[in-house]
């Protein structure tokens, strides 16, 4: 019972937390809103550990807690988020890297700490604002002790503005652990919650999640840049996937959420 993951967190209650919460966004994703999945079969045939799965990136905490649903229920044999059987039956060795200060920002968050997030300091901007910081190689520890141990979620661009730069630290970490790496596209989050994935902005949005074939990296080979460029690829990220009409949105929706941010938090539906 009081058996820890290798985080220290007692797994009985990782496993409490993970029911708990589940239940409670479930409807998020299978309720007010629908969310359509793609390769939920591919999931069924990853290693128990050593993967890493790439993403990109709407809302702090919506989308990982999305990918959390996906994945426990794709394990229990679901093709769908029907029930909430998979809620039962959850893997624990599961990690999503997030930026320290918004995980320490509020309760939920530091509840939230617990189902397995790494939390990282940003080498490149901090409470708004760009900074310069040198690399703290305890986060990257972490980052490689839970990709050993487990599954990792990382959004590589660092950031939930669209078409952003992929972060060079995480092809470093491919090349280093040589995890099997697996891309996700995500959408309609934005559209469906606010900029932190906590409040509902609108419902009856169709969410999309994409799980893509695990990319072909070499990775003796292949440089740096060269993993860099295929993630932002198979994440759909790539400079050249730019489209007018998805920035004008991103900035539609930046001015809604603003405008969501000042009201009090606990004043319409969270959940």
């Amino acid at each position: 019972m009081f058996k820890k993951d290798i985080f220290g967190n007692i797994i009985f209650i990782k496993k409490i937390v993970m029911l708990i919460f589940g239940l409670i966004s479930k409807r998020r994703y299978k309720g007010f809103n629908q969310l359509q999945i793609e390769g939920m079969e591919i999931l069924r045939y990853l290693p128990d550990n050593q993967v890493l799965f790439v993403s990109n990136h709407q809302t702090y905490f919506a989308d990982a807690t999305a990918m959390f649903h996906v994945f426990f229920a794709a394990l229990n044999g679901e093709n769908d988020l029907k029930g909430i059987k998979y809620l039962f039956n959850t893997k624990t060795n599961v990690y999503y890297v997030a930026a320290k200060e918004t995980m320490t920002s509020g309760i939920l968050p530091r509840i939230f700490m617990y189902v397995g997030a790494i939390p990282v300091q940003r080498t490149w901007r901090a409470k708004g604002k760009e900074v310069k910081r040198p690399v703290n190689f305890t986060d990257i520890t972490n980052i490689s002790k839970a990709i050993q141990d487990g599954w990792v979620i990382t959004f590589p661009q660092g950031t939930t503005t669209p078409f952003k730069p992929i972060r060079r630290g995480t092809a470093h970490i491919i090349k280093t652990n040589k995890p099997v790496v697996v891309p996700i596209v995500i959408d309609g989050f934005r559209r469906s919650f606010d900029k932190k994935g906590l409040q509902i902005k609108k419902r009856g949005i169709t969410q999309r999640m994409t799980i893509k074939p695990p990319l072909p990296i070499d990775y003796e080979n292949d440089t740096v840049d060269e993993i860099v460029e295929k993630i932002a690829r198979a994440i759909e990220q790539h400079q050249d996937m730019i489209k007018v009409p998805a920035v004008d949105e991103f900035k539609k929706d930046m001015t809604e959420n603003k405008q969501k941010e000042k009201k009090h938090f606990w004043s319409g539906n969270n959940y």
